[in-house]
């Protein structure tokens, strides 16, 4: 029987694609954002496989609460996910936290007490750890961890909080009926083979009933890799076909290190992390009448460098796609040509560096698309986080069977 996930906040679909592709089937996909909800319904029209059976619900979280099936509040849910808008967080945003309208966080608590999963992943901005905000988040953490102790009628939330950590600390809560094990970890989504350097927060639940084993999926990729791969081996270079007269110099900053690589022979131990350049190897220059080989593949005017927006070199992963309301999507957006120039990334180009698939169609104007992908969880990053949940899932299961079928010892 496959494990079974609930998406909320979907958007374009990179974190419920990333747990369908570690082997859960959505029982849900909750997403109030009209053009991701056509990006979905349109690639679920099309056939692309990952999206075609996704119950859709197009509308506000809470309303979808409004109508569970009470069926799917009996604890047998594997994974409830989902991205709580990161707006409220975002180094980029108002830093407003719980006093911002978007603020999604007990969404997502009630939504934990409600379907009662065996395990939860949510994901959020790397703004959520500022100190600023230290005890929101502990709050957050605290409600994850305890959903069943909420907040009186008459009670503020640093009130709550107080009352949240003082239970925790307490031995009451060994016979709480509905506890969680939170894991927190803060992740470059470069270290895991994203071509982008993208800092997230996930915060990742077990089920105190869950005999689950889980730590963070380990590194993958790293920059010292890299910089063996370029300027060590000089592999990177000719795996592209760079001649030896156009290949940049080493930057000062990384001498040091690439000397010491040199001198003592390591070897690393990793592989490297993927440029830019990486991502977009078969791809052409995108053009202003776009393309009828590659889906949304069409060249957007008017990139411009300004202070703080100076694009992403090709030979590093991208700087992180952002999506917001000023200058959307903003200078970081963009790349810097190997003459110095610089445009905006395609749709297309920018899916590649989120390690969307080809085939998926992001849908609406560029400036919609770009925000469907900003706001996005990279699949390929989804698809590890998930997979190692469903491994300790199905060890949990199996334990669980294993001790079901040992023999009662006869007095």
């Amino acid at each position: 029987m496959a494990l079974t996930s609930i998406e909320l906040f979907a958007g374009a679909g990179g974190l419920a694609m990333g747990a369908g592709l570690a082997g859960f089937q959505s029982l849900g996909v909750v997403e109030w954002d009209r053009w991701a909800c056509d990006t979905v319904r349109k690639n679920q029209e099309r056939g692309f496989p990952l999206v075609v059976d996704w119950p859709l619900f197009e509308g506000d979280v809470r309303d979808w609460a409004k109508q569970l099936d009470p069926a799917l509040c009996d604890g047998q849910l594997d994974l409830l996910a989902g991205g709580p808008p990161c707006q409220p967080f975002s180094m980029g945003g108002k830093h407003q936290a719980n006093f911002d309208d978007r603020d999604m966080f007990p969404t997502a608590v009630s939504a934990v007490r409600s379907l009662k999963p065996r395990a939860f992943i949510f994901e959020n901005v790397k703004g959520l750890t500022r100190s600023s905000f230290s005890a929101y988040f502990s709050y957050i953490q605290l409600q994850l961890e305890f959903p069943e102790l909420t907040k009186k009628s008459d009670e503020s939330w640093v009130d709550h909080l107080a009352r949240l950590q003082q239970f925790k600390t307490s031995r009451k809560n060994s016979g709480m009926g509905l506890s969680y094990r939170l894991f927190l970890t803060l992740v470059n989504a470069a270290n895991f083979g994203v071509p982008q350097k993208r800092e997230r927060v996930f915060l990742v639940g077990f089920r105190a009933d869950i005999d689950a084993q889980w730590a963070f999926p380990s590194e993958t990729h790293s920059l010292d890799a890299l910089l063996y791969d370029q300027y060590v081996d000089g592999a990177y270079w000719d795996r592209h076909r760079i001649p030896k007269r156009n290949r940049p110099l080493l930057p000062e900053k990384y001498e040091e290190l690439v000397a010491g690589m040199k001198g003592l022979g390591i070897l690393p131990t990793r592989s490297p992390w993927r440029t830019v350049r990486d991502a977009l190897q078969g791809l052409p220059e995108p053009r202003s009448e776009g393309s009828a080989v590659h889906l949304n593949h069409r060249l957007q005017l008017g990139a411009k460098v300004y202070p703080g927006h100076t694009g992403s070199p090709l030979d590093l992963p991208a700087k992180t796609l952002k999506a917001g309301a000023h200058g959307v999507p903003g200078g970081e957006n963009m790349m810097v040509r190997s003459d110095g120039s610089v445009r905006y990334f395609s749709i297309r180009e920018s899916a590649r560096l989120q390690t969307f698939p080809d085939l998926y169609e992001l849908h609406g104007a560029w400036g919609e698309a770009m925000r469907q992908l900003g706001n996005a969880v990279p699949v390929v990053l989804a698809q590890q986080v998930a997979s190692s949940v469903a491994k300790q899932l199905l060890l949990a299961d199996q334990r669980a069977m294993t001790q079901s079928l040992v023999p009662l010892k006869v007095a």
